[in-house]
């Protein structure tokens, strides 16, 4: 291991470090344009200059090696005049935007300029301009502030996978641009927003909208997948403003996919903001004493067996525990956190979550995607999948749709037939599986939530037990979920009781009530004899259906417990409070039971979360993963023909806030192979 000394501090490193990272060690900080410690180096802007003895000139600390006995000065006079140099080269071009530009407040340029510049300009010629370019919905582009870091183009050909962005001419001509002047077609694509250390790349939707020291800045989790990236909302008053990512290294890194980044708009439309009752056919405005009156009233007497509740894929995990203490104590069966249907149990936690976890699919060496497109369904695991496939030695096969996935796998077929040709070890790629060290597989809701989605759960355990796939210290059976909401839900037993009903049977109209606390994934065609209770922020499809409408607060406006794909529990902050009269959700539920004489056990939500870890001990560990235990489950039985489907058909309309969002419709407009239909008066 090298050895070397920085500013008179003597550090030994691990071979392959830099000299940055070396410095960085050491505690000197160097300034950085082109440099990201997740892209490939570039050596660009050269900021990053530092003096090695015996060198005859500076050197890009970035693109240099650290080697044993180097001593370097990252302060001298030599440095300073070089830094200064390359600042002055990289302004000469440089408009004076700074008044007018979104990146103003939380600028690299701006800052590095002030700590290392010399604060004049020797240059008084014309500066070159460039024209904009079509980046797409999401995407402004300034590109005479350009200063060719090529951060962009690396986060999209390396991370992202799209190799539609680089750079053409040469010199002070070169220009970044996608090359057939398209929309940047990436669900990851804004993050160079978040690289760009200019004002070249900004948020489209954001522009000119507020300066960062006007925000206040929440921490706290996305809810529209099941990943459950750490986010920060800034916010304005009681309006988001928008949504940036937070790093955390086990389940996003520093990454944010599109839809959870760009969807904050439709948190102020569409939304319920007051209770509702429907009279003679039609949805009035009621206050809350109504509304829980109306409910009363339809419940005095009903036997349970008649009462059902099915959790939404938006629902948090407190809201649920108390729909599922409230539907207890009214003797009901009947309730499903799984709008799908999915053949999810909870008879064993492994059975249904990402076991894996996300960070452990680097530590993998073979991958089978069962019934899944990860790039639509969870954006980040698709791109950690990607980050381990460049690394080499991981072979990829798919069961299910053929798709773009950002990196090469092997087509194995398109069912279930070719799910059990694997599981009975007659494939080719079952060998694959069976000499792997760390294999792993990832079964999707399309292959789950089909008619025979508990054979085909069984034929993806007899993979997982038949090849070595779950071991004392690996564990590489995945279940990949779509929803924030159904993890928790299942954890909470959000499940049909004995002899209750699923989502499925309870929307065919046989209740004479039917609770649905966010429930929008659904058909509501069958539902004309029920009493529908709505409870949920945006009026979307169970609004449309609803007897009575209780408004309830999204996911940016309550504090929260969220639980990921992989099991992970994590507590989102409320950054702005609900609009009007709406309400957190499981305080609307506790109002809701003492009104009906049936007086939840708890007035706070530190009781609330008491209970929860009462009937699942994890929930008291907050971003931890708990190893959950492999037992039985699945049903062995017949097969069908049919092949898999994922259930994401337009990534970025996925759920109701999304679907209010004028910027996600403009992005469906744009990317999305699914269209509307035209109406005939559209030219």
């Amino acid at each position: 291991m090298p050895t070397l000394t920085v500013d008179g501090v003597e550090i030994t490193v691990e071979p392959g470090t830099t000299v940055l990272q070396a410095c960085e060690e050491a505690g000197a900080e160097i300034p950085r344009f082109c440099y990201h410690e997740r892209l490939s180096i570039a050596g660009n802007c050269r900021m990053c200059l530092v003096e090695m003895e015996k060198s005859p000139k500076l050197i890009a600390s970035c693109a240099m090696p650290a080697g044993d006995g180097m001593v370097i000065h990252t302060n001298s006079p030599k440095v300073k005049e070089g830094r200064e140099g390359a600042m002055e080269f990289l302004l000469i071009n440089h408009p004076l935007d700074c008044p007018i530009c979104d990146q103003g407040g939380e600028c690299d340029l701006q800052d590095q300029s002030m700590t290392y510049g010399s604060g004049t300009s020797r240059y008084h010629e014309l500066k070159r301009a460039v024209a904009e370019k079509n980046m797409g919905p999401l995407i402004k582009t300034t590109m005479t502030r350009c200063i060719h870091c090529t951060r962009c183009i690396r986060f999209a050909t390396e991370v992202a996978g799209v190799e539609d962005l680089g750079a053409i001419n040469r010199g002070e001509n070169m220009e970044i641009t996608t090359y057939l002047e398209q929309a940047l077609d990436s669900e990851l694509s804004g993050n160079i927003i978040d690289l760009c250390p200019v004002g070249a790349l900004t948020s489209k939707p954001y522009a000119f909208t507020a300066r960062p020291w006007e925000l206040s800045k929440t921490e706290s989790i996305d809810a529209l997948d099941a990943v459950g990236a750490n986010i920060r909302v800034d916010s304005r008053g009681q309006e988001v403003m928008r949504i940036l990512p937070r790093l955390n290294e086990d389940i996003n890194e520093e990454w944010l996919a599109d839809r959870s980044r760009f969807s904050y708009d439709g948190l102020k439309t569409q939304r319920l903001d007051t209770p509702y009752v429907r009279k003679d056919g039609k949805l009035q405005a009621a206050s809350w004493g109504d509304a829980f009156e109306a409910i009363a009233t339809k419940l005095d007497g009903l036997d349970g067996a008649k009462i059902g509740a099915i959790a939404g894929d938006l629902a948090c995990a407190e809201s649920m525990k108390a729909l599922k203490d409230l539907m207890d104590m009214l003797g009901s069966p009947n309730i499903d956190c799984r709008q799908d249907s999915a053949a999810l149990s909870t008879e064993t936690r492994g059975a249904y979550l990402f076991n894996t976890t996300i960070a452990g699919i680097e530590e993998a060496d073979a991958l089978l995607i069962v019934g899944s497109n990860p790039r639509h369904e969870a954006a980040l695991i698709n791109a950690r999948i990607r980050k381990r496939w460049k690394m080499g030695g991981f072979p990829i096969a798919l069961i299910g749709e053929q798709l773009d996935l950002n990196y090469k796998y092997d087509y194995l077929g398109a069912g279930p037939a070719t799910l059990k040709e694997v599981a009975d070890g007659k494939h080719s790629f079952a060998e694959t599986l069976k000499t792997a060290e760390r294999p792993m597989i990832i079964v999707g809701q399309g292959a789950l939530s089909r008619s025979d989605g508990a054979a085909i759960l069984a034929l993806a355990k007899k993979i997982a037990d038949s090849f070595g796939l779950v071991s004392d210290d690996w564990n590489g059976f995945n279940i990949l979920h779509t929803a924030a909401a159904r993890v928790g839900g299942l954890d909470l037993g959000l499940v049909p009781g004995e002899g209750g009903k699923s989502a499925k049977e309870m929307l065919d109209g046989s209740l004479d009530v039917l609770f649905m606390l966010g429930a929008d994934e659904i058909d509501t065609s069958r539902l004309e004899k029920s009493f529908v209770i709505y409870q949920g922020s945006h009026g979307d499809a169970g609004a449309s259906v609803a007897d009575v409408i209780l408004p309830g607060a999204a996911f940016t406006e309550k504090d929260a417990t969220w639980v990921n794909t992989e099991g992970r529990v994590q507590l989102g902050r409320r950054a702005i409070f609900p609009p009007g009269e709406a309400r957190e959700d499981w305080t609307i539920l506790r109002a809701l039971s003492e009104k009906l004489g049936k007086t939840l056990p708890y007035n706070t939500i530190s009781e609330l979360r008491q209970k929860m870890a009462e009937a699942a001990p994890h929930f008291a560990e907050i971003d931890q993963v708990t190893p959950a235990p492999w037992g039985a489950f699945g049903t062995e039985g017949a097969i069908e023909d049919t092949p898999f489907v994922s259930p994401v058909t337009d990534y970025y309309l996925t759920n109701p806030i999304s679907r209010a969002s004028r910027i996600m419709a403009e992005c469906s407009a744009t990317f999305s192979k699914v269209k509307s239909e035209g109406t005939g008066t559209n030219g």
